[in-house]
């Protein structure tokens, strides 16, 4: 890890209430819920070993779920390539919480993770952002049991998904991380259990369609649709779907972000969750220019890139209340939108977006190898997109990472599906990994044909998905008139404008920003005129929404709304205020 001639350590006011005993002790699926829950955050023991050696010796205790790289994990330790991280912890389950069968769920595991429990194998997994589950019952004795993760991390030696992500970090690159860094919990369900859900809200049709997957055939099941204590509507599954039908409903929207409870019983088992009655789509406004979409009406996206990074817990916010301080203080300012920059959150985060009333485009986790070129760089500024099958151009030679893309992909699109907030996806950002972004998009929409798609963000634009999506730091902004596609004009990135405040910034010596400035008083100056003078003249012409650069500081990085460590408010809140009410259609 870093010196401290070079990087401070900075900590969040969440970071500092964190319980040591139990952090994050939020249910941490709200989207599937049951009332069987034992969260196992808290003190691990941990070892770092050779891959030689396979029987550890711990050297001290991490706190769970903070990877060991971030301060509030408590052990400030790169994994490296060529190690093994263990984790070991031992439990014992409450009186009577054995229903039948005990799952244990990990929410992240970068990267690939073997567990086991009481020294039986339960499950291994790959794949640093994705939730996974072990059904632990036949490994399970009475009394005591003991629980040992096995990590691993390549990091960016490797072409799987890493994010921003680098061994050697700095820039617009940051500190790698590792090993558990989502919540581990344990549930007891029944024999026969509900493993998914999938909820399609149609306005049009006032239905909401409502798909579930057991683990083996049940004998019946229910779902029931709440406002309140009210039941809006209720069915029987047939072959694991039913159709909701409502006579009436309020519409979700970030001005209004009205939820609904579901209630599913399958048999024995019965979990609770949530939906909202919404629409994505894109469209053309009464003069025929293309738009964004919102329940059948044209709505400007104004939002935010959003990197989903603490000082102090890296990747992991420090508790819930982190995660609501970002989207609560972004909608206070008038935002309405974030962009979840090469990234997956924790599921409550996306929750606090869907009832807080936030937008959100997700992007895919990035991956591959070599491709942030300089000539790719410039290729990008300047509009002349090569052909991304021209896989070594893209860093994407590797075949089995190609695969695992698409995996992960997978995975994000259909663990994401819910959300209620989740507007459009984001296959690939600027060269990082980018590869057949017109099959990408055909493979996203046979997944989720409910949301729009921006195939390729900001630079390799293949002429595919829903967007001609722009990404301008250095030139002032100009959109085509009209895209030569047909498409929605979006904005997906600019600005960047940066000011340094002391005492509050990860780097002493280095510092990254597109255009920086002396204090707060001229940045706040430039970032009106920016938007008075460019933005605001755009949106008659066809520019449908916009992404700021960014929310907060991220390590080198020193353009955000708010410092690294959310204390310092850069802009003035009423003034932008005023500004943000101008920005719609």
């Amino acid at each position: 890890m870093p010196g401290k001639q070079e990087f401070d350590t900075l900590i969040t006011e969440f970071g500092k209430n964190v319980d040591v005993s139990c952090p994050l002790p939020e249910y941490p699926r709200p989207q599937l819920r049951r009332d069987s829950y034992l969260n196992l955050n808290g003190e691990w023991d941990y070892a770092f070993t050779p891959q030689r050696i396979d029987a550890p010796e711990y050297a001290g205790k991490i706190l769970v779920p903070f990877s060991p790289e971030s301060f509030l994990s408590g052990v400030r330790r790169v994994l490296q390539p060529d190690e093994f991280l263990y984790y070991r912890r031992y439990f014992t389950l409450p009186e009577n919480f054995n229903r039948g069968k005990v799952l244990l769920n990990f929410g992240a595991v970068d990267y690939e993770a073997t567990v086991f429990v009481n020294d039986i194998e339960v499950v291994s997994h790959r794949g640093g952002y994705y939730p996974f589950c072990a059904d632990v019952t036949a490994a399970l004795k009475d009394g005591e049991n003991k629980l040992v993760v096995k990590v691993s991390d390549p990091s960016d030696t490797k072409p799987g998904s890493r994010g921003k992500q680098k061994l050697k970090r700095g820039g617009i690159f940051y500190t790698p991380q590792s090993g558990i860094w989502q919540t581990v919990w344990l549930e007891s369900v029944p024999d026969v259990y509900v493993e998914q859900l999938f909820l399609t809200p149609d306005i049009d049709r006032c239905t909401l369609d409502v798909r579930v997957v057991t683990n083996k055939a049940y004998e019946s099941g229910q779902v029931f649709a709440l406002d309140g204590k009210e039941i809006m509507a209720k069915g029987k599954l047939e072959n694991g779907s039913c159709v909701l039908q409502f006579k009436s409903f309020q519409l979700w929207s970030p001005e209004n972000p009205k939820l609904y409870d579901l209630h599913i019983a399958v048999d024995d088992d019965d979990v609770i969750s949530y939906f909202g009655m919404r629409k994505f789509s894109v469209g053309t406004d009464a003069a025929g220019v293309p738009r964004l979409m919102l329940n059948n009406a044209p709505y400007f996206h104004n939002g935010l890139l959003d990197q989903g990074y603490w000082p102090d817990g890296l990747y992991t916010p420090p508790g819930d209340e982190a995660m609501i301080f970002d989207i609560s203080e972004m909608k206070k300012l008038g935002f309405n939108m974030l962009r979840k920059h090469i990234k997956i959150e924790p599921m409550r985060w996306y929750y606090h977006c869907d009832r807080l009333g936030m937008l959100v485009w997700q992007d895919m986790v990035n991956g591959g190898m070599g491709a942030n070129t300089v000539l790719n760089g410039i290729r990008g500024f300047l509009h002349l997109p090569p052909d991304d099958s021209k896989y070594k151009l893209f860093g994407r030679q590797d075949a089995e990472g190609r695969k695992e893309y698409y995996t992960d992909t997978e995975r994000t699109v259909l663990g994401l599906y819910n959300c209620v907030s989740i507007a459009l996806w984001v296959p690939f950002n600027e060269s990082w990994g980018q590869f057949d972004a017109l099959k990408a998009v055909e493979f996203v929409r046979r997944l989720d044909p409910t949301r729009p798609i921006d195939h390729a963000s900001g630079w390799h634009d293949q002429g595919g998905g829903d967007f001609c999506s722009l990404h301008i730091y250095f030139k002032p902004v100009s959109i085509p008139k009209p895209d030569k596609h047909g498409r929605v004009v979006i904005l997906s990135e600019f600005g960047g404008y940066s000011a340094k405040i002391e005492g509050h910034v990860f780097n002493k010596t280095k510092s990254f920003g597109y255009k920086k400035f002396a204090d707060t008083v001229s940045l706040d100056n430039a970032y009106h005129r920016l938007y008075e003078h460019q933005i605001l003249p755009l949106i008659p012409e066809g520019l449908s929404a916009t992404v700021y650069t960014q929310l907060s500081d991220v390590e080198d990085e020193i353009n955000g709304l708010y410092t690294y460590d959310r204390k310092i408010l850069k802009l003035d809140p009423d003034r932008l205020k005023k500004l943000n009410a101008k920005l719609k259609l």
